[in-house]
């Protein structure tokens, strides 16, 4: 499903260049559970900025779904980025002007649905969260676990295939943590492609594969637990 090659990335330094990653070759087939792991300041988010086509600057080679991502132009890889990826932060990035259904609804606006489709697929989500009651509140009166389990929501809104997080669980204590961790497993059993990065050695263990990268390089691929190919594998 993904496919780098030599994926580089730098900034001017003086008359010098800093690289905030180098070499990045690396294949994630459909429904592996990832995780990127690394010391701060390693290059793991910059790494899934460009996997979902929210940085441009960088040079290599880059292959999402047979869609060549360094051939396009920028509009061309937001509307890839839409059709393929859902991402979730750490921070939220709720729109607190928003109500939790607007917000679920928000990335349906961007696809060529009717109303009615577009009601009929928050309401599936609401439930299947099981925050139906939460739908008309705003971002600020929910706690931290419930503003990220609305963010997941609003990433699997569109269903799209593949699932970016960006140290989802770093702003909640265990028992949140562990609750948006489990539902990341089941969305993966259900055939999801998931890549996160985290420095919690727990949430790592959810996945199929851990990528350690370091000064911007890959230092070590480890599978950590089976996987099974999908249909599209």
């Amino acid at each position: 499903m993904i496919h780098l090659y030599n994926i580089e990335k730098s900034v001017s330094a003086g008359v010098n260049r800093f690289f905030i990653l180098r070499g990045i070759t690396l294949d994630i087939r459909p429904g592996e559970f990832v995780t990127i792991m690394g010391p701060s300041g390693a290059g793991k988010s910059s790494l899934l900025s460009i996997l979902g086509m929210l940085d441009h600057d960088w040079r290599g080679e880059y292959t999402l779904a047979g869609h060549e991502v360094h051939r396009l132009k920028p509009n061309q890889r937001i509307e890839l980025n839409r059709r393929y990826i859902g991402f979730v932060f750490q921070s939220y990035h709720l729109l607190d002007d928003l109500t939790v259904y607007e917000n679920i609804d928000l990335p349906l606006s961007y696809r060529n649905m009717s109303s009615s489709a577009r009601s009929g697929r928050v309401a599936e989500i609401l439930d299947r969260f099981q925050i139906v009651a939460k739908k008309g509140l705003y971002p600020p009166q929910l706690s931290g676990g419930q503003q990220q389990l609305v963010g997941v929501a609003r990433a699997v809104a569109a269903h799209p295939e593949i699932i970016l997080a960006d140290e989802p669980t770093g702003n909640l204590h265990s028992g949140q943590a562990k609750e948006i961790m489990e539902l990341f497993a089941k969305l993966n059993e259900q055939g999801t492609t998931i890549i996160q990065v985290t420095h919690s050695e727990v949430n790592a263990a959810y996945g199929h594969r851990v990528i350690t990268i370091r000064d911007g390089s890959i230092e070590k691929d480890q599978r950590i637990r089976e996987y099974v190919p999908t249909s599209q594998g």
